[in-house]
Formats: C-alpha cells, structure tokens, sequence
C-alpha cells in the first residue's frame, strides 16, 4: 500500500550550461564516473581529466567529450574556471589530491573512504576550516541510492517516529583483475575505513546524530590467505551522543549465484516503525533493486524507489559551493563520518583463520 504518501518532484539543473565547470582527478575507482553522471544531471560541465594512466583519462574523454585532457594536476589547478576538483583516486592518495585542489582555491569532491589516517583527517579539517572551502564526500549508498533518498524523506515525515537504530549491512563481490592497491591496507584504508564509510554515513544521517563512539570493532581474512592484506570482513557497534545505536557489517563474500556485486541492505528502527531498504536486489522476485520497506502503525507499504527521487545531492553541492552553504551534507557531517570509520578500524580486533589480516594504526 502507497497512496497515503505523496513525494516531491525529481531535481532539474540548478545552473545554466557552462556556468559550474569542474574537473576529474584520479580514475582509480570506478566511482569516478557516478561522481560525473551526478554532477552533470545537475547542471555542471566537465572541462578536463587528468590521471597517471593515459589510458584511462583517454576513455574518459571519450565518454565525456567536453574533458580536455590534461598534461598535470597542476595544469587543472591553474584553470581559474574550474570550481570543483573530483577525485576517485587510490583511497590513500584523495586527501592529497583533495588538499591540493582546495590550496589552490577550489572545492575538493572526493570518492568514500574520503582519507584513510588521523592526520589526513586534521589536515582536511584544518584546510576546510581555514579556506571555507568544501571537501565534500561521495557516500554513494546513500546520496546516489533513491530507496536511501527515499526512506529519508519518510524519516523526515515521522512515518516511523524517532529513529533509535540503524543497521547496514554492505556486502561486495571481489570479482577478478583487483588492482595491487586493492589488497595493501596502507593504500585502501582497511575495510571499515573503505566500504565500511559508507555506513557510517548513513548512521549519523538517518539518526540525525552529530557524533558517536565506536563500542566494539572486529576484522578479519577469513578466506583468502593467498592475499594476506586483504581484509574480507568487518563488523563494528557504534553509540551515537542522542542515544541512538548503530552496527555495521562489510564483507567480500557476495557469491557468484547473486545478479549484482552484493545484496546491500539499510535497516531503520523507529519508535513508531521500521524501515527496510533493498538497494540493489530483492532476491527471489522480479522486483529489482531501489525497494523501500516501511512497517508503521498505519499499515504495511511497499515502495519502488526508482524514478521517484532522482538524486538532489549533486545539486545541493554545486549550489553549496557557488553560495557558500552546506545543504547537501555538513562539512562536520562528512568528516565525522570518516573519523568513526577511522576509529573502527584503528580499533579493530582481529579475529579469523587461516591469515587475519594486519590492523591499521594512527
């Protein structure tokens, strides 16, 4: 049942063409491209792309014509028309190219995990701070998902009272030809830093929490000895400053048999309801992914999220950027986020066979 909720109409462009120009830094990751798919719907041109491997910055050109393709970063960084630099870089490297991008006056929008030590989280803090410039975060399982766009808006209507617990789960496929950095610790940031980030966006987010404590954390290399670096699961508890909880779970255990790289799960538990949110597959059915679940005291209802929502996000940060707010995520928001990852991994116990993998310090 769904006809006692009414929703807003999908994003347009916030600005006029050619009006925001941004660039592309580091292809490293695959999200790279959701990161331009988003800011392009919402009104921005990509004038360049740089990265190490020609390669790449060639297929990306080609696939975004309006890209020059450039000879440096430093190139990117003496264009005074560009007023963002996105980067999806090796998770080590985003807080490097990110605080470049802001020395040199721009905006910095960097792919989740957004740094991987406790000093590149005081470096990025300081930098933002001192500049008022955003270093803005890709925490895609939520603002580039419209079931987790969708399930806020149900929130912020009161359909399942205050929100006292979320759960994420965030399974992923390893798959074949994984980069070198892939498997290095030191260069992804350990699992709850890397994917684990994600969800712990979505913790304070749906909570409406500002900060939290990270009660218990575990890691580990249960199956794949042959890569001893590779951490293929973590779990952590957290307890957000209003009394709220939250748990999450990460894993490289999808199988084979499933249709998408994982079976990545929201679970929102209200004083009023609950909330279940199947991202990107209900198993079993031919429903897809993009479904909403919600429970409350009025009934049952059953929401296909897509094509419901679109992704205001990507327009919030342009307008933040050129306006000097923060409406798309606080800047507190997306650095607390990364710390609690940081805790949680930095924290971690270590537990499994054959090869636990090692744990990460400050």
């Amino acid at each position: 049942m769904t006809d006692s909720y009414t929703f807003d109409p999908l994003p347009r462009p916030v600005v006029a063409p050619g009006e925001f120009a941004f660039a592309a830094v580091g292809l490293d990751h695959g999200h790279i491209f959701g990161m331009t798919d988003g800011l392009i719907g919402a009104g921005a041109t990509v004038t360049w792309v740089f990265d190490e491997d020609p390669a790449r910055a060639a297929a990306f050109a080609k696939q975004y014509p309006t890209a020059r393709i450039a000879s440096s970063e430093q190139e990117v960084l003496n264009d005074p028309a560009v007023r963002l630099v996105a980067t999806a870089a090796i998770p080590s490297q985003r807080a490097p190219i990110g605080l470049r991008a802001i020395e040199a006056g721009k905006h910095a929008f960097v792919d989740k995990a957004p740094l991987t030590t406790f000093a590149q989280l005081d470096a990025v803090r300081e930098a933002t701070a001192r500049t008022g410039l955003l270093y803005a975060v890709y925490y895609g399982e939520r603002v580039h998902s419209e079931a987790a766009i969708l399930a806020d808006q149900l929130v912020q209507r009161g359909a399942i009272g205050r929100v006292v617990q979320v759960v994420c789960f965030g399974p992923h496929r390893i798959g074949g030809g994984r980069p070198d950095w892939f498997y290095d610790p030191a260069q992804y940031g350990g699992i709850l830093c890397d994917i684990g980030s994600h969800n712990f966006d979505q913790i304070l987010h749906y909570t409406g929490a500002t900060t939290g404590r990270v009660s218990t954390s575990t890691i580990a290399n249960y199956a794949h000895p042959e890569t001893p670096g590779l951490q293929d699961f973590g779990d952590a508890h957290v307890v957000l400053d209003n009394g709220a909880t939250g748990y999450v779970r990460v894993d490289w255990f999808t199988p084979d048999g499933l249709g998408v790289f994982g079976d990545g799960r929201t679970l929102l538990l209200g004083t009023d309801g609950y909330i279940e949110l199947r991202k990107y597959i209900d198993i079993t059915t031919d429903n897809g992914g993009g479904q909403v679940l919600l429970v409350n005291q009025e009934a049952q209802h059953r929401f296909n999220a897509n094509g419901m929502t679109g992704f205001p996000y990507f327009g919030q940060l342009i307008r933040d950027c050129i306006d000097g707010t923060e409406t798309a995520m606080s800047q507190d928001h997306a650095l607390m986020a990364a710390e609690l990852s940081l805790h949680a991994q930095m924290g971690a116990t270590v537990v499994g066979s054959p090869s636990p993998a090692p744990v990460l310090t400050p």
